[in-house]
């Protein structure tokens, strides 16, 4: 019994780490929503920024989501004209994803967004604790990266 009295899940890093990345979702979509894009997105548009042409597997796989996930997300990007879908001509069965004129169009004031965003968060760092702290989150990444494979 005392075990289970001395844990404390709230002073455990996955706690904060999980509670930053909702709370940055929440602040990223209300801040990107003005441009029509969400932060469930930032995987597609990062991969097709500079004009790269992805099939639906691939992007899946990239964003590390499962196939039917990334398939509603295209389907409501689609929809919201951000993306298009053409034949892949290596594979007759599958389509290949670009992002639209008008989804490029708001890239970069998105790229101010998550660059302001990120300032936020880091506000009252130092540059040595915020270099401490990428370093210290890129090894947490790393060994949930491991344990995943």
């Amino acid at each position: 019994m005392a075990a289970v009295r001395d844990f404390h899940a709230d002073k455990m890093a996955s706690h904060f780490i999980s509670r930053i990345g909702r709370g940055m979702t929440r602040l990223g979509d209300a801040r990107l929503r003005p441009l029509g894009f969400a932060t469930a997105q930032l995987p597609v548009l990062i991969a097709l920024k500079d004009g790269a042409k992805w099939s639906q597997r691939e992007l899946a796989r990239w964003a590390k989501v499962e196939q039917p996930t990334m398939a509603q997300l295209l389907s409501r990007m689609e929809r919201d004209g951000l993306i298009r879908r053409e034949p892949d001509p290596a594979d007759g069965r599958s389509s290949l994803i670009s992002l639209t004129g008008e989804a490029h169009a708001r890239l970069p004031a998105a790229r101010d967004i998550l660059v302001q965003g990120n300032r936020d968060m880091m506000r009252g760092l130092s540059a040595m604790e915020e270099a401490t702290l990428l370093t210290l989150l890129e090894r947490v990444m790393a060994n949930v990266e491991g344990l995943e494979a």
